[in-house]
């Protein structure tokens, strides 16, 4: 296992990767680890750290007071963290060196974030927010399983219809609940709780009827705000 970097032993690996792209470069001037300057251009700032932080990033913010070219240094952190450091400078309009004693890799340059929004995740969050029955989640309680998604309350619905009325047809649990995917609900029995009786006809398993008992304070509180019409 390689020693640890200090801060210190950050600098001669930034210095010489941006004296190679003809940058006069001099550190701790002013507030900043290292400024580099080339031409009449603006100057580049570098924030040297042993591991990424919140006091790193804030130092980057602060920089870009000064110039638009920030870059935040520290040594190749552990692979699952990197993308997420990445798309956050990024996001931030910050650089970020990788840095080695003997190698340094830019993995993003301070250029100003455009976010590209993905229309397909709006829609299913917009759809998860108008099927869901009530507000039956704490917010910051993700963690928790199993979540009443909208998901599962519509399979409560045809749950607790069926624990009523025995086996019923498919068109028939439909139009009680109002539950529209009922169909693709019991076909598919994420949740183990139903069985086909025959072509069509669907009743609980033992595992549904063990969930009757389990979800009736959801079901009580699906039954009396109804059944909302699907988006």
């Amino acid at each position: 296992m390689s020693p640890k970097l200090t801060e210190t032993a950050l600098y001669a690996p930034v210095k010489s990767f941006l004296e190679g792209q003809g940058y006069v470069v001099k550190g701790e001037i002013g507030p900043c680890d290292i400024v580099a300057v080339r031409g009449d251009e603006s100057p580049v700032i570098v924030e040297l750290k042993t591991a990424f932080s919140l006091q790193l990033v804030l130092q980057g913010i602060d920089r870009q007071a000064v110039t638009d070219a920030v870059y935040l240094a520290i040594p190749a952190p552990k692979r699952r963290q990197l993308g997420d450091i990445s798309r956050l400078c990024r996001r931030l309009g910050l650089g970020l060196l990788l840095v080695s004693p003997r190698h340094v890799e830019a993995m993003a340059d301070p250029e100003p974030y455009r976010p590209r929004k993905d229309s397909r995740r709006k829609t299913m969050l917009l759809k998860e927010f108008s099927r869901r029955v009530g507000d039956p989640e704490t917010g910051g309680s993700a963690a928790r399983s199993p979540r009443m998604t909208a998901y599962r309350q519509d399979a409560l619905r045809c749950l607790a219809h069926l624990s009523t009325h025995g086996a019923c047809k498919v068109a028939l649990i439909r139009k009680a609940t109002a539950v529209e995917r009922t169909a693709a609900i019991l076909q598919r029995d994420v949740y183990g709780w139903f069985v086909r009786a025959e072509r069509g006809v669907y009743d609980l398993s033992p595992k549904g009827i063990a969930a009757r008992s389990r979800y009736a304070l959801a079901i009580e509180v699906i039954g009396r705000t109804g059944a909302e019409p699907e988006p």
